[in-house]
C-alpha cells in the first residue's frame, strides 16, 4: 500500500511539473501576443497611491497621513461636519507609544458647549517673540498655528498664492520658505522670511549674501521675522538642485538667478562656519532690520544644541525662536534614506533640544516653534505640553486647498496644481477659493486646540501642563510623558510672567457660559 502511494504521489508531482511548465508556455505566449497586458503592472504601480487611498487601504492604514486623517482635514476646510461616530476605530490598548491626554474634572474657566463655540476664537502666543532680546520689531504673532515653509518653485504660485491669502484671512503667519519672497507671497499674509544655504532673494550675481538687498526686501513686504534654516526634516543636511529648465522668469526674479540655468542650494551656510559666528550673523541681521532672528533646523548631534546654549549663557548674543523640524516632515523631496533615516521624529528631537535650553536656564528666552505632522490636534497637543509655543503646519495646509496625498510632488505632475510648475495643472487652482479652504482648515485646528486646553482645566494650549498627557506602553500600563522624555516638573510651560499675560489675553476672548444657575443649596 505503501508503495502505491508513493507512485501516485510521484504520478502527481510529475502532472504538476508538466502543468506549471504549461501555464508558463501559455503565458509568455499572452505576454508575446498582447505586450499590454505585460505592462500593465507598471500602471497599476503608478497609481498605486490612488488605489490604495480610495479602494484598499483601512482607515488608519494609509501613510503618511491616513484615510480619517485626511477626511478630517478635508471637511473642516470645507467647514462639513468633521465628526466622527461610532467611537474610535485605532487600536488604543495594543499601540504602543500611543498618546492619552487627561482631561480635569474641574477648570479655570466655563466654557460653552455648542458644536459652533470658539471657531473664531483667537490663540495669539504665550510669548512675544524678539521681547526678551528686546529685538526694535518684536511682537506677539496672533496664532499659535502658522504655515510652514513650502517655496515657490516647490509650490505652484497658484497655491502660494492661496495660503498667503488664506494666512491673512486667518490672522497667522506664512513661512516663505528659502525660495525667496515672490509675487505671490504679496496678497495680505504676513510674512516670516526664510533665509537658506543659497541666499535666494537677499544675494549678489555670484550667489553671496547681500545685507542690502535683504534690507530692501523685507522693508518692501509685510516680514516680521527672520529664519535662518539650518536643516529640515525631510533632507537634513542634503542640499538641492532646481533644473534650468523649472527655473521659470518668476521663479529667477524671486530667487535672483539667471532663468533657465540649474538652481543650486549647497548643503551649508557660507556666512558662517560654527555657532559662534553663526551668532554672530543672527545679531548683525536682527541689528540692520530689528526684526527677531531664529534658526530652523532638524535634530541629529546634540553638539550643536550644546554649543548653542553655552554661547548664549556666557557672550549675551542669542536666537528669538527655534524652529525643530522633525524627521516625519516631507514637502522636500528627497532620497529615501534620508526620508525615511536621517534625523529624529518631532517629539524625541524637540524633547532633546528643549531639554538642553532648559538646563541652561533659556527656555523662557525663546519662542519654540514645531513642525512634523503637527498639524493634527493630537500631534499638536503632545507639541505644547512638551514646550512648543506654535507650530507649524505644511502637508495639512496642502491638503486643505486640494491635495490628495497623491505622491508626485518631486515629479512636477502633482494632479491637483499644488506642486507643480505646470501651469495647466496650476490652473486648475483657484486661489480666492483655496484661500477660504485653508482659513477654515487653520480657525478649525485652532478651535479644537483650544477646547482641548479647556478639557485639561486650562486657558491657553501653550498651558497645558507635561503631566496632562501619557503615553501608552501596552495594554495595561502608561507612562507619564514627562518621564518619557526626562523632563523635571517645571518644564513645558512659559515663565510664570508670560503665563500671566496670556490668561489675561484670554479671558477677555474667550467665550463664558452656558451652565444653568445655582441651585440655592450649592456648595462652593
Amino acid at each position: 500500500m505503501r508503495g502505491a502511494a508513493r507512485a501516485a504521489a510521484a504520478g502527481l508531482a510529475a502532472l504538476s511539473a508538466v502543468a506549471a511548465r504549461d501555464l508558463l508556455q501559455r503565458e509568455h505566449t499572452v505576454l508575446r501576443n498582447f505586450p499590454v497586458v505585460g505592462h500593465a503592472r507598471y500602471l497599476l504601480e503608478a497609481i498605486g497611491p490612488e488605489l490604495r487611498q480610495y479602494l484598499v487601504a483601512g482607515n488608519n492604514e494609509e501613510r503618511p497621513f491616513t484615510r480619517d486623517q485626511r477626511r478630517w482635514v478635508y471637511a473642516s476646510a470645507k467647514k462639513q461636519n468633521n465628526y466622527f461616530g461610532f467611537g474610535t476605530d485605532n487600536d488604543l490598548e495594543y499601540t504602543a507609544g500611543y498618546p492619552v491626554i487627561n482631561h480635569r474634572t474641574f477648570g479655570r474657566a466655563v466654557p460653552p458647549s455648542a458644536p459652533s463655540s470658539a471657531h473664531d476664537v483667537q490663540l495669539p502666543s504665550a510669548k512675544v517673540l524678539g521681547g526678551p532680546r528686546g529685538r526694535a520689531q518684536a511682537f506677539r504673532p496672533g496664532s499659535v498655528v502658522n504655515i510652514s515653509a513650502m517655496s515657490f518653485g516647490s509650490l505652484s504660485g497658484a497655491a502660494v498664492e492661496a495660503l498667503n491669502r488664506g494666512a491673512a484671512l486667518a490672522g497667522c503667519l506664512q513661512n516663505t520658505g528659502e525660495g525667496g519672497l515672490s509675487v505671490h507671497h504679496r496678497h495680505g499674509g504676513e510674512l516670516v522670511y526664510q533665509i537658506g544655504t543659497a541666499y535666494f532673494g537677499c544675494r549678489d550675481e555670484h550667489g553671496r549674501f547681500d545685507l542690502d538687498r535683504l534690507k530692501a526686501l523685507v522693508a518692501s513686504a509685510p516680514v516680521r521675522a527672520l529664519e535662518i534654516k539650518l536643516s529640515q526634516g525631510a533632507k537634513p543636511g542634503l542640499g538641492g538642485v532646481l533644473p534650468g529648465p523649472k527655473v521659470s522668469a518668476e521663479i529667477a526674479a524671486a530667487r535672483g538667478v539667471p532663468e533657465g540655468v540649474d538652481c543650486v542650494s549647497p548643503s551649508r551656510h557660507a556666512e558662517f562656519s560654527d555657532t559662534d559666528s553663526l551668532l554672530d550673523w543672527v545679531e548683525l541681521l536682527a541689528a540692520e532690520t530689528g526684526l527677531p532672528v531664529g534658526i530652523k533646523s532638524a535634530v541629529g548631534d546634540m553638539t550643536f544644541w550644546h554649543e548653542l546654549t553655552d554661547q548664549m549663557s556666557r557672550t549675551g548674543r542669542g536666537v528669538d525662536f527655534v524652529t525643530v523640524d522633525g524627521g516625519e516632515g516631507g514637502t522636500g523631496a528627497a532620497p529615501l534614506i534620508f526620508t525615511d533615516s536621517v534625523s529624529l521624529p518631532f517629539q524625541l528631537g524637540f524633547a532633546r533640544v528643549y531639554s538642553v535650553f532648559a538646563r541652561a536656564g533659556l527656555q523662557d528666552q525663546v519662542t519654540f516653534v514645531g513642525a512634523g505632522k503637527l498639524g493634527l490636534p493630537d500631534n499638536a497637543i503632545v507639541a505644547f505640553a512638551l514646550g512648543c509655543d506654535m507650530v507649524n503646519v505644511a502637508r495639512e495646509a496642502m491638503l486643505a486647498i486640494g491635495c490628495i496625498q497623491a505622491q508626485k510632488c518631486h515629479t512636477d505632475t502633482c494632479p491637483t496644481g499644488v506642486a507643480t510648475q505646470n501651469a495647466w495643472l496650476a490652473h486648475g487652482l483657484d486661489p480666492n477659493l483655496k484661500s477660504v479652504r485653508v482659513a477654515n482648515y487653520l480657525e478649525t485646528l485652532r478651535r479644537d486646540l483650544f477646547k482641548v486646553a479647556e478639557a485639561c482645566g486650562v486657558e491657553h494650549p501653550g498651558l497645558i501642563p507635561v503631566d496632562a498627557v501619557e503615553v501608552l506602553t501596552g495594554r495595561t500600563a502608561s507612562t507619564p510623558l514627562g518621564e518619557v522624555y526626562g523632563y523635571q516638573s517645571d518644564w513645558g510651560l512659559p515663565s510664570a510672567a508670560d503665563r500671566a499675560e496670556i490668561i489675561r489675553l484670554m479671558a477677555g476672548d474667550a467665550p463664558q457660559g452656558g451652565s444653568a444657575p445655582a441651585s440655592p443649596d450649592a456648595v462652593g
